[in-house]
């Protein structure tokens, strides 16, 4: 297979998707009873300006060449795996769910891990890789007959050109599943059930602040089985995730809940078939309340779990139960949460959830949520999206209702959406992550696309944005209307800048933003405007910064933020980040100042062996430095050793108001052993 076509084209900017890729890709595929191959061939007519930096698995390849390979193993046009290779030979993996990428707009979800081995290599007229996939990681059983929906993407990050074998367009890309090929003609392969067991074994020092040291040795399993070639059950027992990146330290200058993205593997994998989105960030479900105290950002002790996800047909279901143990101010508690779509016609489904929880708390011994949901795709460019949701808990109060529904048209030229959304002031899904209740939203979005014959712009935006949001007794509490424009360019280079943003908002209980500073109640109307650039990815030095500055609750705030990224060579990488946060309050201790900074680095010895540290600073905190220092060992495909040392907090607060954190101090080394019994 050798007929690519761009989607993205490269700096020859006035080239419309569609026409010939710049550089020849050809694809080889073979395959034994119990594995399939692919050969990968990326011509390159400068080879000398491949780029690839990147040796760590799981990372994102975006700043580099890379090549996707995607199998929709079941073919039916939903759902697929992902796997992604660099010229190094590196390692990325993921599942694309519904059609759906992650939530940072990439290809793919990375919280899947498969079984897998590649290798890749630069030569004189491009680079080659070859990758060995077996048939127990598709978790796929059937052996005649076989047809496979099958995509290909080829990244060239120095032209920023992204081409695609099928589905080409770029209202589409690599995750419309739908649009995918068909590969025919395997057949006669061996049984290929999927059954791993990963057992782990944990040596720990651990002190908090204010507590005696403990010394924990521990160990737990995880078990992957494939019950069908469409269901796989997942199980943990003693569950852990001392190996789970830290968050970085936000500040928080809303009165509202901070969104954090889950980075625990146990809820990483197949976490797609539980999203139930109900309006910007807001979840219906939400895994970070399980296992976190949301305030605290500490470990809460996870006993043990089951998740049961695939499909039946043309539908897709999602069941999950998870046990935790008592811990500090946190009760034993138990969270069921089941999640069914029925498929209609292709991207367009109608689906239920619903959710359990049950809690040691007397006086909040449960809370019960439950929602139906659809999205209606019609002529591949318009979508209605909507929701109904309640909860229950004890006193059963009432108000606690969402409901909202959403129009929105995409396409090469113009993206526009409408959208009503009512919240009952007791809306209560604590499983979930909701922004606000008492809510009565109506909101706008039109955003115009042009790509103008401008040497080195590849596409230019014009957006508008309006928001009017009264509580359900019609008073106003947040409005705002906002006025962008955006430009990315050929190299990966961009600028987002919002001319105007007027923005109002009703503060009802005083707003704790920093030491003893309260923002008071009262109704607050102020204007903004922010300057946002990002330097090109082609290079091995890259930076962005981001300036806001105008009003902010009577007074004025300047918020500053750089990061810059050097990546010298493929075995080393650092970057450093600041933000300042200048404020200027008419109240007292009004004038301050917030400083967070961090510095990331990374040294890889090989694919398999890596060094990865992260040192912050938070002027906000009395305990202003915090660390992280972790050796990752892969010494056999989905088997680690690790070596962690942590000061300060491995996961952050969501709560409003930037509550304090516990701090402890922690050296773990843990071991996992994947098999296959």
């Amino acid at each position: 297979m050798s007929n690519f076509s761009r989607s993205q084209p490269s700096l020859a900017c006035w080239l419309h998707e569609g026409e010939p890729a710049t550089e020849k890709t050809e694809v080889r595929i073979l395959y034994t009873r119990h594995a399939v191959y692919f050969g990968i061939h990326c011509y390159d007519s400068v080879p000398s300006r491949i780029i690839a930096t990147e040796l760590r698995r799981d990372v994102s390849q975006e700043l580099d060449d890379h090549f996707e390979i995607l199998i929709d193993s079941n073919h039916d046009r939903r759902s697929a795996y992902v796997f992604e290779v660099n010229p190094l030979g590196t390692q990325n993996d993921g599942l694309i769910v519904e059609g759906q990428g992650d939530t940072n707009g990439g290809d793919f979800d990375r919280g899947w891990d498969g079984v897998w081995t590649s290798e890749a290599r630069i030569t004189s007229d491009g680079w080659t890789a070859t990758i060995e996939i077996p048939f127990t990681t598709l978790n796929f059983t059937k052996s005649s007959d076989v047809i496979w929906g099958l995509n290909f993407k080829r990244f060239i990050r120095r032209k920023n050109e992204e081409d695609l074998w099928r589905a080409y367009r770029r209202t589409f890309g690599i995750t419309e599943v739908s649009e995918a090929g068909d590969l025919r003609g395997i057949k006669d392969i061996g049984s290929a059930r999927l059954f791993i067991v990963k057992p782990y074994g944990l040596a720990r020092y651990d002190k908090q602040a204010g507590q005696a040291p403990l010394f924990p040795l521990t160990g737990g399993v995880d078990i992957k089985y494939g019950v069908t070639s469409n269901l796989v059950l997942n199980l943990t027992g003693n569950t852990d995730f001392a190996d789970t990146e830290v968050d970085l330290e936000p500040f928080n200058l809303t009165p509202f809940k901070v969104f954090i993205p889950e980075k625990r593997q146990f809820f990483l994998e197949n976490a797609g078939v539980f999203n139930f989105d109900i309006g910007d960030q807001d979840q219906l479900f939400f895994s970070r309340q399980i296992g976190i105290d949301p305030i605290t950002g500490q470990q809460v002790p996870i006993n043990g779990g089951a998740k049961l996800t695939g499909t039946f047909g043309r539908m897709e279901v999602g069941v999950m139960d998870v046990d935790t143990r008592s811990s500090g101010p946190n009760p034993y508690a138990n969270y069921a949460v089941a999640r069914v779509k029925e498929s209609l016609w292709a991207g367009s489904y109608i689906g239920v959830m619903g959710i359990d929880k049950r809690s040691g708390n007397i006086q909040d011994s449960f809370n019960q949520t439950g929602g139906v949901d659809t999205r209606l795709i019609f002529f591949k460019h318009w979508f209605v999206d909507a929701h109904m949701a309640g909860t229950r808990s004890p006193g059963d109060p009432s108000g606690a209702s969402d409901a909202g529904a959403s129009l929105s048209y995409r396409s090469n030229w113009l993206d526009g959406i409408v959208e009503r959304r009512k919240i009952g002031p007791n809306f209560n899904p604590e499983v979930g992550f909701i922004e606000r209740t008492d809510s009565n939203e109506t909101s706008g979005d039109l955003t115009f696309k042009v790509r103008p014959k401008i040497n080195g712009v590849r596409e230019v935006q014009f957006e508008g944005f309006i928001l009017h949001a009264p509580d359900t007794h019609n008073v106003v509490q947040t409005q705002e209307w906002q006025g962008t424009f955006r430009a990315d360019f050929n190299n990966g280079a961009y600028t987002d800048d919002d001319i105007v943003d007027v923005f109002t908002q009703r503060i009802t209980t005083p707003f704790h933003i920093y030491k003893n500073v309260f923002i008071p109640n009262g109704l607050y109307k102020f204007t903004r405007h922010e300057l946002t650039y990002g330097s090109g990815q082609d290079r091995r030095f890259t930076y962005n910064f981001f300036e806001r500055f105008g009003g902010y609750y009577g007074g004025t705030l300047n918020e500053f933020r750089v990061r810059a990224d050097y990546r010298p060579a493929a075995k080393f990488s650092i970057s450093v980040s600041e933000t300042w946060d200048r404020f200027r309050l008419p109240l007292p201790n009004g004038n301050f100042s917030v400083v967070l900074a961090s510095l990331q680095g990374n040294y890889s010895f090989s694919r398999f062996l890596t060094f990865a540290s992260l040192i912050q600073m938070d002027a906000s905190n009395t305990q202003a430095v915090s660390a992280n220092l972790r050796l990752r060992y892969n010494y056999r495909p989905d088997s680690d050793l690790y070596i962690i040392y942590n000061v300060g907090t491995q996961f952050a607060s969501i709560a409003p108001a930037n509550p304090p954190q516990v701090r402890e101090t922690r050296f773990a080394v843990k071991w996992t052993y994947s098999f296959n019994p």
